[in-house]
């Protein structure tokens, strides 16, 4: 009889715990029979935009909490002593949390839907609002100037200044815990050198070219080291032209200048004088025959150049004209490398045109000498 009431009174204390058990688990309050193990967070890993020593740096770190994390929990990001984070300004806009993708909303703390941060020297605190984050969900935190939801980050943590691996742990009140590491080291240098290299070549004109628009092609050929006018005869023009090429690896290009020994002289001491009736024009101006008044030896014949360069503006426009000078003349010029080819960067043609009326003195031997000068800038 003893042993069945104490049987009795056994269940009967077995089935007011259980009862009690199972209304504190409706009504959601946790109890000894609802217990959820710690774990360790899967896929940690920290990425950082710069491993050098001393430098500052992005971090992205990523995880995957298997047991999710509880409303009101805190996510505690650890750094080592050797890092140097911000201080004073960093804050919530220096970070950008997801949870699966999704944007969190942060600010300076917990709050409906937003998350709140805070930071120490070595510490980064966030602290979830009144929803859960589900179990195996992934976590990414965005640290630095990389945090770009909202406002831009302007403050990054400072990396060690020795070279080594480093331990940064994830905790706080979340269920799970877990660490990675990161690899502080020397950036790699990496040198090479590149000669330079710089041709500069002139090449002849055949007859019948048509040079810059002009309305006359030219009238003869010329080669590499002569421009042959010929017989000038009164009221017509000559035209010859030269190639330019240069080919140069130069970072800041080139600039071709020419200029005259003399003006086209003949031994008499008679000379064919420079475009326009020997003012020595040197804005482009449209081609003018010489004017022949007597007693005006600068009127009785002169001679100019054209560029089909661009010179990097429209300063040699169709058919426009300039005097040959004993001053250097820039007449083809390039901002970069050159191929030799390539009209405007690495070819151009540059044409001469002479003209006399009937007052210009006879000579079988004018003649001058042209200087070009390529200087490459590296």
């Amino acid at each position: 009889m003893i042993n069945t009431v104490y049987a009795v009174r056994l269940l009967q204390t077995v089935a007011c715990i259980v009862g009690m058990a199972l209304l504190l688990w409706s009504l959601g309050i946790p109890t000894f029979i609802s217990n959820v193990e710690a774990a360790s967070l899967t896929l940690v890993s920290d990425t950082l935009s710069d491993s050098d020593r001393g430098v500052v740096a992005n971090h992205t770190i990523r995880f995957t909490t298997p047991n999710g994390v509880m409303a009101s929990s805190s996510i505690a990001v650890t750094f080592p002593a050797e890092f140097t984070l911000p201080g004073a300004g960093f804050d919530f806009n220096d970070l950008d949390v997801t949870d699966d993708g999704t944007e969190i909303l942060l600010g300076s703390s917990a709050v409906g839907s937003q998350w709140g941060v805070a930071t120490t020297s070595s510490t980064i605190t966030i602290t979830t609002s009144g929803s859960n984050v589900s179990s195996s969900s992934v976590i990414v935190i965005e640290i630095g100037t990389n945090a770009t939801s909202g406002a831009t980050g302007d403050s990054q943590i400072t990396n060690p200044a020795s070279a080594g691996s480093y331990e940064i742990t994830l905790g706080g009140t979340m269920q799970d815990s877990g660490a990675t590491r990161v690899a502080i080291i020397d950036d790699v240098v990496v040198t090479a050198s590149v000669d330079t290299t710089f041709t500069f070549t002139i090449g002849g004109v055949a007859t019948g070219t048509a040079i810059n628009g002009g309305a006359t092609s030219t009238t003869g050929s010329s080669t590499a080291t002569s421009i042959p006018f010929g017989n000038l005869v009164n009221a017509s023009t000559s035209v010859m032209a030269q190639t330019l090429a240069i080919t140069t690896n130069a970072t800041n290009g080139f600039v071709v200048t020419v200029e005259q020994s003399q003006n086209l002289q003949s031994s008499t001491g008679a000379d064919i004088d420079g475009f326009i009736n020997g003012a020595y024009t040197n804005t482009p101006t449209a081609w003018t025959p010489p004017t022949s008044v007597l007693g005006t030896e600068s009127t009785y014949g002169h001679w100019g150049l054209t560029s089909e360069d661009d010179l990097n503006s429209t300063e040699f426009g169709s058919d426009l004209w300039v005097a040959a000078s004993t001053t250097p003349r820039q007449i083809f010029h390039h901002n970069g490398p050159a191929d030799g080819v390539t009209a405007n960067s690495g070819s151009t043609r540059i044409g001469y045109q002479a003209q006399i009326g009937n007052l210009q003195e006879a000579g079988d031997d004018y003649t001058t000498t042209l200087t070009y000068i390529a200087t490459p800038t590296f």
